[in-house]
Order: structure tokens, then C-alpha cells, then sequence
């Protein structure tokens, strides 16, 4: 029988955070060198594309070369290669994993209230802190630059964002345990951009998701027999998924089939009173939909339901099924995630890290593969790229400081963490330096790929699609090429 190892009490946490130092100063994290890490980065996203759907990986490309922050996006396992080359302190989190800034955003809580956080948990896994506040520094500097932003602006926003990160965390190593896991964040409303995201988010309802995306089905398929297409016991014409492909298509009644028995395994996933409110809905049709950028040649299913005895569209209710691989940080972290299912790595992470999470956010699997359930689009919103200007980047920065604080802090230890970090500016000023370097190297891998037979290869495989493949918002400025990229001093 094991002995339970006793738990640490302040003093010793607070000393393995200073311990930490020695491993690695706070000054060292802005020591980051390229040269240091021997990887391709273009052999390394080429070999996270195994097993992805092979159609799909040439849109996968198109929108890593529509911008340095695009490419940044869908980088998630050239960055975790970068950051395993050089040392860590050790002190280890849940990490998010793809930290950046359009990865935090408004969605609805089983109340009904808007709530803001941190909402993309793909990569998560336990690993040292500063990996997600390195990553979202640096996205931080490319979104500025993107935007036009002026220098200036662009280093006070990456200095404020670490220096809310290290005071914050000072505050949250201070709290009983209690008030830090009910923490909230009561001035989003007030600081910018945040008033137009949340407004945002107020008006992207199930019932616009339902106009935009779906369609009255035909006589022909509303008289079929099929398990994607049910009633719901009213006289009101049903509705199936628009067909976009490859964007969003409807699937094969042999393919929704598999998706909708996964239903079963899924509902075992959830609170007992989260399957009573699922069960009162009816499948009406499947689809697959193409998704994000680092997520493209993922499978990702949607599924789209009705509530029993309701008119249609009055009760929509949309679920997402996406496929879950392994943690892009999992070959360099021993610890690893503990699990066998990367959808339940996925659904434990988010649950340790946000406040309050999707009220039908659970697991399954799918022929042999992984996924993640949660809802699709249900009042989801994020930051605008388009309209960043100082002001707005600098109020961003403040949020995505005390939110990934906050974040860390629930799902690891904030003393340890707060005690390495210290009072000083050390750590802020190395995250700045940190950030300029990755955004530069970041930069450079977009100009490699601008020039790569990888993207020459993706655009033949999408001028030879007929009809053309759609492009889509990606919410991201337009290309620019590598001359017209703005200088640094």
C-alpha cells in the first residue's frame, strides 16, 4: 500500500518557486535563439498533418499563408518544438496550449449569462506555465502588427498583459481556496474591446446560426427514410444543413448514422441533468464542416437538433464533434496528459481552467477516433482583428493577463508560480523580449511557406476544385507579402 505523500504547506511551496530561479532565471526567457532548435519548421507541420483528411490540408495551407498571425495560428507544433529546445522552470499548469488572442471569447453559461474566458482547449496539457504566457505574448505582437498598431503601443500591451499576469497571480496565491475557484472578472464590460465582443456575442443566437447555416428540406428528403432527418411532431417544414462543401457538407445516412450512435457513449460523458435536457432533443441532420486553421483536415461533424414537440427553428440546438488528436506538447513533456482519450484530456483541461464551461461539453469516439462535443456557436464571440487600435489592443492585453492568471492559478499552484515571478519587472521585460524574437522567427516561417512547393502543391489542389473552393473570414488582415511586411528596429 502506498503512503499518501503529505501536501506541501506555504513555505515549501513558496520555496521550489524560488528554487525555480536557479533552473531558469526570469531574465533567461527572453533569451530565445532559432538557431537552437534543428527542426524544420515546415518538415514539423508537414508530419502534424498525418492523418488529417487529405483534401482539406491544401485550406489548411491557404490560411496559414494568408498572414504572419494566420500562419502563427496553425504553427501551435513548430512553436511546441521551439519551446521544448530551450530550458523551462519546471513549474508546471494545465496549460491551454494555444494561447493566443482569438482563442479567448463570449460564450453562453447553462444560465444564461454571457461569460468570457479562455474557450480553446485543443492542446491543452500539463506543462510549464510560461508556455501559454510566451505563446499569447506573442500573439499579442503579431495581432498589433497586423493591425497597424505603432511599436510603441505594441511593447506597452505585451509588458501590461505580463505584468497583469504576475500581479494577478500574486493576488490569487493570497486567496482562500474557495473565493479563487469562484473568481470573476467584473470590469469586462467596461474595458475595450470588450463591449463589442460581448454585444456580439448577445446577438449570434441558435436561431441566426440556424438561417445561416441551414435550409427548408426538400419533399423528396423530408419524405425519405433516414436517420438524419427526424420529426419532431409538429406540421412546420423541416430544415437540413446548407451544402457547401467543402465547407460544410451534409454526410451519407451510412456516415451520420455512426456519428449519431455515437451519441450514447457521449451522454455518458455528461452530468445526469444535462442528459435529461439532451434527450429532450431530436437529431434532424448531420454534417461535415470545415473548421478554424490549426483544426483543418480534422474531422469535425455537426450535428443539428430540435427540441421535442416545438415548431422548427424555434428550439435549435447544434452540436459540434471534433476530432481530437494528441497534444502537439505531448512529445516533449513526460508528464504528459495521464489519459487514454484525448477528448477526456480535453474536456478535464478546459473544466480546470475556465470558470464555467459549455453546459454540453463531453467526449467520444467515432470509429476508432477521439473527439471533443461541445455546442457549436452558441453566442460565441471573439476579438475583432480589423478594428484593433492602441487603446483596444492595450485593454485586450489587460484581460488576457488576468484571465490566463486566473486560468493557471485553478489548475496548478499560484504560490509557487507567484514566488517565482517576484515583484519585479524581470519577467515582463524577458516575455517582451521573447515576444519580439518568436513574432520575428514567426515571420521568417510564414515567408519560408509564401515560397514553399507546400504552398505551390496547395494552390493547384484548390484552383483544380470545381466549383472553386470558397474562402472564408478568417478574421485576419489581408496577405501581405514579404516586402510589404513592416520593418523593426
Amino acid at each position: 500500500m502506498t503512503t499518501p505523500v503529505a501536501p506541501l504547506n506555504h513555505a515549501d511551496r513558496q520555496a521550489l518557486g524560488h528554487s525555480a530561479r536557479k533552473q531558469l532565471a526570469r531574465s533567461e526567457h527572453g533569451n530565445f535563439q532559432a538557431s537552437t532548435c534543428t527542426q524544420d519548421p515546415l518538415a514539423v507541420l508537414r508530419a502534424a498533418m498525418t492523418g488529417r483528411v487529405p483534401s482539406l490540408i491544401p485550406i489548411k495551407y491557404e490560411r496559414m499563408a494568408a498572414s504572419p498571425f494566420g500562419f502563427f495560428r496553425g504553427a501551435v507544433p513548430i512553436m511546441a518544438a521551439d519551446l521544448a529546445c530551450h530550458p523551462n522552470t519546471g513549474i508546471t499548469t494545465q496549460l491551454c496550449g494555444d494561447a493566443h488572442v482569438l482563442n479567448l471569447g463570449a460564450f453562453a453559461a447553462l444560465d444564461g449569462r454571457l461569460v468570457f474566458d479562455i474557450n480553446d482547449f485543443d492542446e491543452t496539457i500539463r506543462g510549464p506555465f510560461e508556455y501559454d504566457v510566451k505563446r499569447l505574448a506573442t500573439s499579442l505582437l503579431l495581432a498589433g502588427r497586423a493591425a497597424g498598431v505603432k511599436r510603441a503601443a505594441r511593447r506597452d500591451a505585451v509588458l501590461h498583459f505580463a505584468q497583469q499576469y504576475r500581479t494577478m497571480m500574486q493576488t490569487f496565491a493570497a486567496m482562500p481556496v474557495l473565493e479563487l475557484a469562484r473568481y470573476q472578472i467584473h470590469r469586462l464590460g467596461a474595458t475595450e474591446p470588450m463591449p463589442a465582443i460581448l454585444s456580439q456575442a448577445a446577438h449570434s443566437t441558435p436561431q441566426k446560426l440556424l438561417k445561416s447555416i441551414t435550409q427548408p428540406a426538400p419533399a423528396a428528403a423530408r419524405s425519405a427514410a433516414s436517420p438524419t432527418l427526424n420529426s419532431t411532431g409538429n406540421s412546420a417544414i423541416p430544415r437540413i444543413f446548407h451544402s457547401n462543401p467543402p465547407q460544410l457538407e451534409r454526410v451519407s445516412a451510412k456516415e451520420a448514422a455512426l456519428v449519431l450512435a455515437a451519441l450514447g457513449p457521449y451522454s455518458r460523458t455528461l452530468q445526469p441533468e444535462r442528459v435529461h435536457f439532451l434527450n429532450q432533443y431530436v437529431a434532424q441532420d448531420v454534417a461535415f464542416k470545415v473548421v478554424g486553421t490549426g483544426s483543418v483536415g480534422l474531422r469535425d461533424y455537426v450535428i443539428y437538433f430540435e427540441g421535442l414537440s416545438r415548431p422548427h427553428g424555434v428550439d435549435p440546438l447544434f452540436l459540434q464533434f471534433k476530432e481530437e488528436p494528441a497534444s502537439a506538447y505531448a512529445p516533449y513533456l513526460p508528464e504528459g496528459s495521464g489519459h487514454t482519450h484525448e477528448g477526456h484530456r480535453v474536456v478535464d483541461g478546459q473544466r480546470a481552467m475556465q470558470l464555467t464551461s459549455d453546459p454540453f461539453l463531453g467526449y467520444t469516439t467515432i470509429e476508432g477516433r477521439d473527439y471533443l462535443v461541445r455546442q457549436l456557436n452558441d453566442h460565441k464571440a471573439s476579438l475583432d482583428l480589423e478594428i484593433l487600435n492602441p487603446t483596444s489592443l492595450l485593454g485586450f492585453a489587460d484581460i488576457c493577463g488576468e484571465m490566463l492568471a486566473r486560468g493557471h492559478a485553478r489548475a496548478g499552484d499560484p504560490v509557487t508560480i507567484a514566488a517565482y515571478l517576484g515583484t519585479s519587472n524581470r519577467f515582463d521585460r524577458a516575455i517582451l523580449s521573447f515576444a519580439r524574437a518568436y513574432s520575428d522567427k514567426t515571420e521568417r516561417d510564414w515567408e519560408a511557406l509564401i515560397k514553399s512547393k507546400d504552398l505551390r502543391d496547395a494552390k493547384k489542389a484548390l484552383d483544380s476544385d470545381t466549383p472553386k473552393v470558397p474562402k472564408k473570414k478568417t478574421n485576419q488582415p489581408p496577405q501581405k507579402t514579404a516586402k510589404q511586411l513592416p520593418q523593426k528596429k
